[in-house]
């Protein structure tokens, strides 16, 4: 399971308030914390008004980058913001993202063609996020033949089929994993990412929700989460998943992140 850490990011009020008096040490222990409980990558999204958001973006990366050494996935709505501030990663790693808004992929994909940059596609377009599985299978279709048109392997790609709250569609996890299912038939080395917290907007023991659709996602396909590694109960969950999958050999990551007191019970 490829993890990226989601803590640091302008739109969380703490990480907010350490943007704006330049908290350093917080955005350092954030990296380390992360990386230590096993983040693959670390994203760093400014969340900050467009004026200010590359100078941001630069001073976190640097911070991070001197934190630890694991890869950034560098976050934007703009794909002009990621395309100035690239050049400031020491190594490559993760764009988020692209989709088949405005010139999103036109932007991007020439900027990485030729490197070991991996990026994310939502499966979104001008019309905002389908509401069907359908078109979310045909805007993946369009994202990967522009990748292809730039030499971009399959493998550097991860789609976002898009899991919609589950308060305002009873059916967003279904959809989810059913455009999940058809991407991997269709894309077999194409990874499959989702942010946790998307499903439980607006309903009550969000975590638990959360949880859950991790454990389902993954049983679907799903190979990547954007997520709080910190978080014991989550990891517990991705980790007995795998195991349930018949992804961990001998259950030793489960039992051994057991026994190193990383899950199970908080005084471990």
């Amino acid at each position: 399971m490829i993890i990226i850490g989601e803590k640091i990011n302008g739109t969380i009020p703490s990480v907010e308030k350490a943007i704006r008096e330049k908290d350093e040490q917080l955005i350092r222990d954030l990296a380390i914390r992360q990386t230590e409980a096993g983040a693959d990558y670390i994203d760093v999204c400014a969340g900050t008004i467009p004026d200010i958001e590359i100078e941001t973006l630069k001073w976190l990366m640097d911070i991070v980058q001197d934190a630890v050494d694991t890869p950034m996935c560098i976050d934007s709505p703009n794909p002009r913001i990621i395309e100035a501030v690239l050049k400031y990663a020491q190594k490559p790693g993760l764009i988020n993202s692209i989709s088949e808004e405005n010139d999103k992929c036109e932007v991007i994909l020439p900027v990485i063609q030729g490197t070991e940059w991996q990026v994310i596609g939502l499966t979104c377009d001008d019309k905002g996020i389908p509401s069907d599985v359908q078109t979310r299978i045909d805007i993946t279709k369009r994202i990967v033949e522009k990748a292809d048109k730039y030499g971009i392997e399959q493998n550097k790609i991860y789609i976002d089929p898009l899991v919609i709250a589950i308060s305002t569609d009873n059916q967003s996890l279904l959809k989810f994993i059913e455009a999940t299912k058809k991407i991997k038939e269709m894309y077999p080395d194409i990874h499959i990412t989702s942010g946790l917290s998307n499903i439980s907007y607006g309903m009550p023991l969000r975590k638990v929700i959360n949880q859950n659709f991790l454990a389902l996602a993954m049983g679907a396909g799903m190979d990547s989460a954007i997520m709080n590694p910190s978080n014991r109960d989550t990891m517990a969950t991705l980790l007995a998943a795998e195991m349930l999958l018949g992804k961990d050999r001998h259950c030793r990551n489960f039992t051994m992140a057991f026994r190193k007191g990383k899950i199970g019970s908080q005084k471990g």
